[in-house]
């Protein structure tokens, strides 16, 4: 399966940077940052903010925010509209929901829907997906919990994801 990785509101650069490293790992095409998720390419940054953030993606990154293509959108909506234009399935990474479209990973029924090609969404580290983004996407994907806790943090719910996605097909 081909990803692209798409980070919305995600708050924590030192996630970022988790998250960078892991996807360079599983060979995942892009990564897209937008919303507030920091990234030294947002134009609206200052040169020290931009360098400052730089810095601290790199510390957990480790030389995979220079392997893995990264670019940066002020309009998510358009972008996603145009990547289902092109064939791109669009996934939601997402617990707590109650949607028909909603499947747990690894789940025979998830992987009868899957595509080749998916763009899949991280949100918000606690409220998740932005609900503005929910009519953009096909089908969303969760993790199976069996602890007392409601998710994993993003970083770890970004790497299961992303391996069980991978390895899908």
């Amino acid at each position: 399966m081909e990803i692209i990785l798409c980070l919305h509101n995600i708050r924590s650069t030192y996630n970022v940077g988790a998250i960078l490293r892991t996807a360079e790992g599983l060979g995942i095409r892009e990564v897209i940052c937008s919303g507030y998720t920091p990234s030294n390419l947002n134009p609206n940054l200052l040169p020290h903010l931009a360098d400052k953030i730089e810095n601290q993606i790199a510390k957990t990154a480790l030389g995979a925010e220079k392997l893995v293509p990264i670019r940066w959108t002020d309009d998510l909506r358009k972008l996603l509209k145009r990547y289902k234009e092109d064939g791109w399935q669009i996934i939601g990474l997402e617990n707590r929901i109650d949607d028909d479209r909603k499947y747990t990973l690894g789940s025979p029924i998830l992987l009868s829907r899957l595509r080749d090609k998916a763009v899949l969404i991280l949100g918000e580290e606690i409220q998740g997906i932005d609900r503005e983004l929910y009519d953009d996407v096909d089908l969303f994907v969760e993790i199976p919990m069996v602890g007392k806790k409601e998710s994993f943090n993003v970083s770890v719910a970004a790497g299961i994801a992303l391996y069980a996605l991978k390895t899908a097909f």
